[in-house]
């Protein structure tokens, strides 16, 4: 009886071994981000799961900031910017939390009645290929 256990147990380390570990995750963004607007600024915060054992993620946010006048219109070509910014968030435990700002400037400024307003915000996990809009 003895040797048939051991026997089991050498079978069962065997097919333990020979099971090849998990690498990656299933890459998501948990809920949706949040857009801040003050002032000329605009920050976005993200949160992503599922990135197994990678160190980093290299994310891009960008949008398109327009100066808008009191009758709702857009009135110079001048007063739009298009911003963007690469940066690389740290991991940790598959997940990743970070948030990124960018600013618009103006020349002339955007100053009342005028008003600054972001759109086609868009924000991309360039090392997993995912791509949502805030």
């Amino acid at each position: 009886m003895r040797q048939l256990l051991r026997i089991l147990l050498a079978a069962v380390a065997i097919l333990a071994l020979m099971v090849p570990p998990v690498a990656a995750g299933s890459p998501h963004f948990v809920g949706d981000c949040t857009k801040v607007q003050s002032g000329n600024t605009i920050t976005v915060t993200c949160k992503e799961a599922g990135l197994g054992d990678e160190d980093q993620i290299n994310v891009t946010v960008s949008a398109t900031a327009l100066c808008i006048n009191p009758g709702g219109k857009h009135p110079k070509a001048v007063n739009k910017e298009d911003l963007s910014s690469t940066s690389d968030q740290p991991v940790q435990n598959g997940k990743a939390n970070y948030s990124v700002t960018l600013t618009a400037t103006f020349t002339p400024d955007c100053t009342p009645p005028m008003e600054l307003q972001f759109s086609d915000v868009t924000v991309t996990d360039n090392t997993n290929g995912l791509t949502v809009d805030p």
